[in-house]
């Protein structure tokens, strides 16, 4: 079986999107992207920073030019996952995914809806789109920090899966 790539020097390329119609248009100064770049996993590279406004098409094209382009593992999306009329980010993703991975939406509601109840009812979810992991994460930067910390340490196995790097299915290693 094949390591990690932590082990094996290779960095995970992560896209961060920050999705908020205030930021995008200058009206506010973005909080989020420093915490999405401070929470990542060791060895991660960030090869994308974008911020969008909370348009569903917009979004979705988004994810989907990232996931198909090759050039990243995991796209972070922060923002939209509410239950405003704007808060579209969930049926962008949903709308482009191939799969969802129920798991990592469900344990990030459980553990930070022990801390802030309210968390409940977020809608945020993540998503495999080609082999691409798709989280989407709450607007706010401790929301950002709490949630993230919760999954930051079974994303590198998630993403090893996707790659064939790990378990069962793994790629045969090259001597």
């Amino acid at each position: 079986m094949n390591a990690h790539p932590e082990t094996r020097g290779q960095a995970w390329r992560f896209a961060l999107v920050v999705v908020s119609d205030k930021a995008a248009s200058g009206a506010r100064a973005d909080a989020c992207m420093p915490q999405l770049r401070a929470a990542l996993p060791q060895r991660s590279s960030i090869s994308v920073e974008r911020i969008v406004a909370d348009d569903r098409v917009a979004i979705a094209s988004l994810l989907a030019e990232l996931a198909d382009g090759g050039s990243v593992d995991c796209i972070l999306t922060a923002g939209g996952t509410g239950l405003g009329p704007r808060d579209v980010t969930p049926q962008a993703t949903l709308s482009v995914a191939d799969y969802e991975v129920p798991g990592l939406a469900e344990a990030m509601r459980a553990s930070t809806g022990q801390l802030v109840p309210t968390a409940m009812l977020s809608r945020a979810v993540a998503a495999v789109r080609a082999r691409t992991l798709i989280v989407n994460l709450p607007g706010s930067p401790n929301a950002i920090r709490e949630t993230l910390n919760v999954i930051v340490d079974v994303i590198p196995h998630g993403l090893g899966l996707l790659r064939g790097d790990v378990g069962e299915h793994a790629a045969p290693a090259v001597t």
